[in-house]
């Protein structure tokens, strides 16, 4: 139980963890004015008992119990509000944390988990430290520490009933750690259902379109209710292995009660105990027993908290990219690759690639699919390391820089373009939170996007849907190039920018992709031949090697997948219905 705690505390900020601390000191204080109701009781009874009730005892007795309920009520108050304010500002501090992190992991992080966890992370994981490790820990520490406290008063009392709560505080801890022993085998797997309920969720909703296009609706739904079903059993589980030794601690903090009030009994009428003292310590029984019941069944949760804590920790003991470069403005906005190779997961993907883009050229990337392009361009952004050789900008490694010194001088243009849930003019000026309205009007015209905005129902203000779903997918390919031209970067990565744009859009697109790569270092994965005509190079890559390099003339003179693709290209353009 200790060792649990000890690491959700380690887990928080420093300023939470004094919170947390606070608490602590909070709860004793809660414990000791709980346990000034004994002396309250005893004053009294012994007046009864000695037929000398008089008002001052009375009052006495009174001021003891409303120094107790109104002490305690304004410290757990207090405390209540501080647990709260740690265990919340852990999670929302946690959570920037964990982002803040995912932005220098190596793109690979992300193909090799799924959404699925990560949101799961970030949502169950994190609301279970917030919420409830917040609860565990107030209530745990507090029935803890009140029955301790109350047993050390006890032994004031009398040594052998408090020898009794302690054998009993010593009985309750074992069974609560034979509990805690038995929660590590299956905390996990209830942790790992919820991980993978949410993912199917994502997945199902996500892919709902081509659910039901594909007629698969059944097949993804049974997946979905696979992962409810196995949520479901495995919090069957969790409560089923729980509840006997729930069960039993509850018996034990009983029993120790019963064996308190019975050998006080036995004390008295024996006349080793005095009968005041005997009331007294009748009346503790039910109070000792009380505060550690609640404390023994919140427990319960204490290795869900653990393996949360793991599992947030497991994403930010993530190796991220070397991110801590030089703040460097660049002398050029030349590219050279030399020798650069590149792996994932033990499979060869870049193999020994060299190659320069002068600045304000455009170089296209062409070759069959799987052959190496999106990496490639990946390699020159630093979405990942090379495993060998270096990418050079202006003379220096990428490395030399700092993440966000070279991200200043790359735009993307992604084919699959992701908007968030927020206003036109917001997705169009993101990352430029202080950008003018007239800047981002100016953006959009240049992106030939300005008309269509003007004809959604708030204009700039409308807000989009998650992902930009409200949208074509024409509009959201030019809102994305007018946040590229908002962004005004000396470098244009264009992955398959118009890719899926239908003819009608396509113009407008070639329009906007022209404002945005004017006098830039152009860089484009294409498959249009009327795009890779145009290029000042062309690099085709296949099986991660660059196997033809040259303009539009030059290749076409040289047998090879160049001009078998712009054959097939010419080809596929004269076929009539």
């Amino acid at each position: 139980m200790l060792k649990i705690l000890r690491k959700f505390f380690n887990f928080c900020s420093r300023e939470n963890r004094k919170k947390f601390y606070i608490s602590i000191i909070f709860g004793i204080f809660m414990a000791v004015f709980e346990a000034m109701k004994i002396p309250a009781i005893v004053l009294m009874l012994n007046a009864v008992i000695h037929r000398s009730v008089t008002m001052t005892v009375i009052w006495q007795s009174f001021a003891i119990c409303l120094v107790s309920v109104i002490g305690g009520a304004a410290v757990k108050y207090y405390n209540t509000i501080i647990q709260c304010e740690a265990g919340y500002d852990t999670t929302a501090s946690k959570r920037i944390e964990i982002a803040e992190h995912l932005r220098y992991l190596p793109m690979g992080y992300f193909n090799k988990n799924s959404m699925g966890y990560i949101t799961s992370v970030t949502t169950n994981t994190m609301e279970n430290l917030g919420d409830v490790a917040t609860r565990v820990v107030m209530l745990v520490t507090q029935g803890v520490l009140t029955a301790f406290l109350i047993a050390v008063m006890l032994l004031i009392y009398d040594a052998r009933i408090g020898a009794v709560v302690l054998a009993g505080l010593a009985l309750f801890f074992l069974v609560n750690s034979r509990m805690q022993k038995k929660s590590e085998k299956v905390s996990p797997e209830k942790v790992k259902a919820d991980s993978l309920l949410v993912e199917k969720l994502l997945e199902y909703i996500q892919g709902i379109m081509e659910v039901r296009a594909y007629h698969l609706s059944g097949v993804h739904s049974r997946k979905l209710n696979d992962a409810i079903s196995k949520n479901v059993e495995w919090n069957y589980t969790l409560e089923k292995t729980f509840i006997p030794y729930m069960g039993l601690q509850s018996f034990v903090t009983k029993m120790t009660g019963v064996v308190m009030s019975l050998l006080s009994i036995w004390f008295w009428l024996h006349g080793s105990m005095e009968l005041i003292t005997c009331i007294a310590m009748l009346i503790c029984s039910y109070i000792v027993y009380s505060s550690l019941d609640s404390a023994g069944n919140y427990s319960a949760l204490l290795r869900t908290v653990d393996v949360s804590v793991d599992k947030a920790q497991d994403i930010l003991d993530l190796e991220p990219m070397d991110i801590d470069g030089k703040e460097i403005e660049p002398e050029n906005h030349t590219i050279e690759l030399k020798d650069v190779e590149f792996s994932y997961d033990k499979r060869s993907i870049i193999n020994g690639i060299s190659a320069v883009i002068p600045e304000q050229t455009t170089t296209a990337v062409v070759g069959p699919s799987g052959g190496g392009k999106t990496t490639l361009c990946h390699l020159i952004a630093r979405f990942w390391d090379v495993g060998r050789g270096e990418v050079t900008l202006g003379g220096r490694n990428v490395k030399e820089y700092s993440m966000d010194s070279l991200m200043k001088n790359f735009s993307f243009v992604f084919q699959n373009v992701y908007l968030f849930q927020d206003t036109v003019a917001n997705n169009i000026r993101f990352g430029q939170e202080d950008a003018l309205m007239e800047q981002v009007i100016a953006a959009a015209k240049k992106a030939c996007c300005h008309d269509f905005i003007m004809k959604l129902p708030n204009g700039y203000e409308t807000v989009i849907g998650e992902g930009g779903t409200s949208l074509s997918g024409g509009e959201k390919q030019r809102i994305s190039i007018a946040r590229a031209i908002m962004k005004d970067s000396p470098v244009i990565i264009l992955d398959e920018a118009t890719a899926n744009v239908d003819s009608e859009n396509e113009k407008d697109l070639v329009e906007a992709i022209d404002a945005l790569t004017r006098e830039k270092t152009i860089i484009m994965i294409a498959h249009r031949l009327k795009t890779v005509r145009k290029a000042d190079q062309i690099l085709v890559v296949d099986h991660g090697k660059i196997v033809q390099k040259g303009n539009h003339e030059e290749l076409m003179k040289q047998e090879g997948i160049y001009r078998r693709f712009v054959d097939a290209r010419e080809t596929a353009a004269s076929w009539k219905l």
